[in-house]
């Protein structure tokens, strides 16, 4: 167990967003909480980064090295894509090969106004993985990009974990990237939220438009319309 959360409710003021949530994430699992935009998945996040307190509820966290990958890139725009990884890490070979995974080799020396939004996401997702993290947490890291570029970068972040086999939490609003990133998917309601289903994925999903694929897709939106 690499992460447990009991009873967790946070609330800002008398807002409550969080509503007892009860969850635990194994090492090497790749779980993706999946709900409505406004439900309280990033504020979820920010909690077990220890940005935000919870009000009520006990987490217990076995990680050490934590990843963080945000929505938005937020790269310093004055420093080249490899600066932008020193000022995490300053060992060059530790960086050399991030951006060789990552595949932004050959762009180390440009700034982030000469790059594509996939390309500065894929440095979002370096500046997280440059720490050698044991645990990731991604919070809707492909909302602003198009279907081709978000497939691939998926694509090539799969295969990252396949090399690394980091614990991996992510946040969506998106079923597709549900079913495609995730071992386990947790169903989420609208505000205050609770975890209303767990679903669990247990077949290879590289192609999204097979059989599996499309009817895990439609079983989902199915529990997220109900």
């Amino acid at each position: 167990m690499i992460l447990k959360v009991e009873g967790l409710v946070k609330s800002f003021g008398n807002f409550e967003v969080i509503h007892h949530w009860n969850l635990t994430v194994e090492e090497g699992e790749k779980v993706v909480l999946l709900g409505p935009s406004g439900c309280g998945k990033t504020t979820f996040l920010r909690i077990i980064a220890g940005l935000e307190k919870p009000t009520e509820g006990k987490i217990e966290i076995g990680f050490e090295r934590l990843g963080f990958v945000f929505q938005e890139p937020r790269l310093i725009p004055w420093k080249t894509v490899r600066d932008n990884l020193r000022l995490i890490e300053e060992d060059e070979g530790k960086i050399k090969t991030i951006l060789e995974l990552v595949k932004l080799n050959g762009f180390e020396d440009h700034f982030p106004s000469q790059i594509s939004g996939g390309m500065k996401q894929r440095l979002n997702l370096a500046r997280a993985m440059v720490v050698d993290p044991d645990f990731m947490i991604l919070d809707e890291p492909f909302t602003s990009l198009d279907i081709k570029v978000k497939m691939e970068i998926m694509e090539d972040l799969m295969e990252i974990w396949e090399k690394r086999r980091f614990t991996m939490l992510m946040v969506t609003h998106d079923v597709k990237e549900a079913v495609y990133m995730g071992d386990r998917i947790l169903i989420l309601s609208k505000i205050p939220s609770k975890i209303l289903r767990e679903i669990r994925i247990n077949f290879i999903r590289r192609d999204i438009t097979n059989r599996d694929f499309l009817g895990m897709e439609s079983r989902i939106l199915r529990f997220m319309l109900e």
